[in-house]
Order: C-alpha cells, then structure tokens, then sequence
C-alpha cells in the first residue's frame, strides 16, 4: 500500500514578496494558474493507488490547506498540524508512526505497517506526471526490499542550491543505484566538477521507504526524534479536519532534515533517477524556467510593459509594471512591496526577509491581503487611529461571535447580504446599507447568500491589531 506524505510546511522566503510566512509558496498558483503547488502536488497521486494522503503543515496554515483540500472534488485527505516546525525528519517520523500505529483507510494495523511512505514536499513543479509515476513504480519494489529510496535529478548546470547525491553502483534487477554519498550544497567550483564527472545528481527531496523500515533506522540513528514524535502522537487530538499533535511533546523534538538525521548515515539508501521536468522551484530564475520565456528571454506575467529589456523576470500583481533598458532583472510588485534584484543576487533575497524581521516589520509575514477560513480581506489603507479593509465573506460562511476592546467598526455592504448580530439584535443589510459596531459590542457576521458578500469595514480606535479580538463563539474551532 502506497501511502503518500505531503510535507508542507516551509516558509519559501527566497520567493519574496509573493511567499510570506503566513501564505507560503506552496498555497500560491506559481506554475500552474488553475492550481497551487499543494493542489498540483496532490493531483499528481492520481493514477498511484494510494491510500488517502496525510497533510503536514504548520497550525497556522491548517485553514488555507483545508479549504485547498476541499477546492480538489472527490480528494480525501488527512491534516496534521505542527504546531512549531521541526524539519523534514519529525515530519516523515509522525507519518510513518501514523501508518505504522493506526488504520489507514480500511487496512489494519497490520498491514498498515507495511505501508510505504512516499514523502512529497508540497512546493515542487513537474511538468511530465507520468513520467513521476513510472518512477514511483519503479522504486517500490526497492523500497519493499528494505532500501530507502530517493529520487535523483540528472544536473543540466552547476547549481549551487541543490545538494547532491554520489551515484554508486547500479542494483541488479533494478533501475536503480546505490547512494555513494549525500553531497550538501556545494561551490562553484565543485558542482562544475559533478557536473564535468556526470555521477552525480541533484537531491530531489523526495523520498520512499516502508514505515517500518524508517522507524527502525530512525531508533538506531535519531532516538530523540522517535521518542518526541511518538509522545506528539500520542497526545494528539481531533479538532475539526485536523490531527493536533501535542504541543510540548513536539517542541521537545530536535529540527533535523531527512538528509542529515537519516539518510547520510543509512547503509540502506538508494536512488531512482526522475526525468519528469522537475523542479523545486527554489528561485525566480527555477520559477521563469516554469512559465517560460518570450524571444528575448524575459519572463513577463501580470500588466507588464518593456521596452529593450533582456533576461529579466517581471511580476505584477496589482498595477501597471514598466521597465526600459535594463537586462537580468528580477522585479516583482506585490500591493504592498516591489523587489528589483539581479539574477546573479536571487538566492540572496532571504537576507532582505531577515531585514525586515530585524526591523519588527511585517511584510515578511503577512500579505496586504489575508485569507481567512471564511473568506478574506484587502487592508486598503491605514493611519494613525484608523484602517480600512475590504471584506469578501463566502456564501454560508459567517465570521465569529466577538467584541473589540480598543476598536469600532463602520460596515458599508458593496454587494450581497449581511446577516449582522449586534448584541441581542440580528438584521439584514443590502447594497449600499451600512451599521456601525461600538467598541465594545458583541456581533457577528454572516453571509446567508449564494454570492459572496463584499463589503468595507472602517475600523477607528487607539489600537487595530488583529489580536485584539475576544471570540465567544466560532465555526472554525479559533480561541
């Protein structure tokens, strides 16, 4: 039984400012414009056999990769939630005691433990599915065999991003090879030697082994990390759509990679090579390879205007963009950033991130507009004393039951219905109707409608912080 393990919980900041801490690249529509990578990984189980997957991500992204999850008709899977992130080890070790300890779909204990875990990281492109397939297919009758297997990449340049695998000695019976050697991330001048040897590849992070098989290599090689794991999974609870593990349990795991926990000690390791397109999209210039380039090899998306420019990747995502004679550009306007870097400096965008947590900003963390699991907002403006947003409720969803205890709130409704609780009165409002919340006042908010309910809030008072908000009742399982 093939048992998928999607690992989605990075943060993605070399692809700042469109990936931010609390809507990271792989909930964005990056490749594909119909799909996220989340969903575009997902899709791409089909034809697989599998069992229904398991989710991992962070607590805070539950209601973005919930509401994903559901987007995908007919899709069934599980949501479990970190709630502080540990690396790529803890993550696989909760899905393989999962497997291992509980039933997955209709297969007992037992034979869950046979289960192979087929380890994904949520934020990967691929352009040839089926070709993904025939290498999962290819792989399992190894991982069967007690070996944990990765995937490799044929190298096409001298990266410097990637790790390394030293390709060994083919298996007999197999299309694959034994695993000489983890190589983390090299120079220059070694990944033009790897590439000049042709025995290495590229680490494509992914990853299948039985649970069983995982488990004992992790006993023997990181005991701490199966002991946290397995208290976190011990301690878990059902809240809604979502496994919570225990909290203190899991902060007390140690954060290691797969790579160096696990795999760079195993006796066991092998590789499948993967010719399916992939990339893990880990850069601007990875992300142009993906959406392709015109005649002068640029890469153009949203209203974009040039005139002599070359080599460059332009992103607009909420006005007019132009740029005139400038070459190997990266240039990326969100509605509240704009990057202008050089393609020789891309993979040092993450130092402008640690800038801006230095500085106690927050447009690392947060976009000008804000998904919630009812809907969304645009924060259009703000000032000393005031902000102004614009809502999006879905129909039948509702906001919670709450009060403010710094803030009041205007509510004009553009289009749709309101259904409003202002303290002991429930009302309708229409377009161009309009109530005014008092700081203090318990109310609510809903849309009762079949169309989504789109409204302006003027929020007014000495401190509008998200956090100011004390919830008495609430859908989504929120404190």
């Amino acid at each position: 039984m093939l048992f998928p393990v999607i690992m989605a919980g990075g943060h993605g900041s070399r692809l700042w400012p469109l990936s931010r801490q609390q809507h990271p690249k792989q909930f964005l529509p990056l490749v594909d414009e119909s799909l996220s990578m989340l969903q575009a990984t997902l899709m791409r189980l089909d034809e697989l056999n599998t069992a229904p997957p398991l989710l991992i991500c962070n607590e805070q992204h539950r209601f973005l990769a919930a509401e994903q999850v559901r987007q995908l008709s007919g899709l069934q899977a599980q949501i479990m939630l970190e709630p502080v992130g540990r690396n790529t080890a803890p993550a696989i070790a909760l899905a393989a005691l999962f497997a291992a300890e509980r039933v997955v779909g209709e297969q007992t204990c037992e034979q869950a433990e046979d289960a192979l875990l087929l380890a994904l990281p949520a934020d990967h492109a691929m352009s040839d599915v089926p070709a993904f397939q025939a290498a999962v297919q290819a792989a399992m009758p190894l991982a069967r065999a007690g070996k944990l297997v990765t995937f490799g990449i044929a190298p096409t340049r001298a990266e410097t991003g990637y790790g390394y695998l030293h390709r060994g000695s083919s298996i007999e019976g197999t299309d694959g090879f034994d695993v000489a050697q983890f190589v983390e991330k090299p120079d220059r001048e070694r990944a033009e030697a790897y590439l000049a040897a042709g025995d290495h590849d590229w680490n494509s992070g992914i990853f299948l082994f039985s649970a069983k098989r995982y488990l004992q290599e992790l006993a023997r090689f990181q005991p701490e990390v199966l002991a946290a794991c397995r208290a976190a999974l011990a301690g878990s609870t059902r809240d809604l759509d979502f496994i919570r593990l225990d909290a203190e349990a899991f902060a007390a795991c140690p954060a290691i990679s797969v790579d160096y926990g696990i795999m760079e000690h195993t006796s066991a390791a092998a590789m499948v090579p993967l010719k399916a397109g992939w990339s893990d999209v880990g850069s601007w210039s990875a992300l142009a390879e993906q959406r392709g380039q015109d005649e002068r090899g640029n890469t153009l998306c949203g209203d974009v205007l040039t005139e002599q420019v070359d080599h460059c990747l332009i992103h607009a995502d909420s006005r007019l963009v132009t740029a005139l004679g400038v070459a190997n550009l990266v240039i990326v306007e969100t509605k509240d950033a704009v990057l202008v870097a050089h393609k020789d400096r891309e993979q040092d965008v993450k130092r402008l991130v640690e800038q801006l947590e230095a500085q106690g900003r927050r447009e690392h963390i947060i976009h000008r507009e804000c998904y919630r699991p009812w809907g969304k907002f645009d924060a259009i403006d703000s000032g000393p004393r005031y902000q102004v947003k614009r809502i999006t409720v879905n129909p039948g969803a509702s906001l919670s039951l709450q009060m403010h205890h710094h803030r009041a709130e205007h509510w004009v409704v553009v289009s749709g219905t309101a259904r409003v609780t202002q303290g002991e009165q429930v009302k309708l409002l229409t377009e161009n109707q309009s109530v005014y919340i008092p700081l203090g006042q318990r109310h609510a908010l809903e849309n009762p409608g079949r169309i989504p309910l789109e409204l302006i809030e003027v929020q007014s008072g000495s401190y509008l912080g998200e956090d100011d908000i004390v919830r008495f009742e609430d859908s989504y399982g929120r404190e």
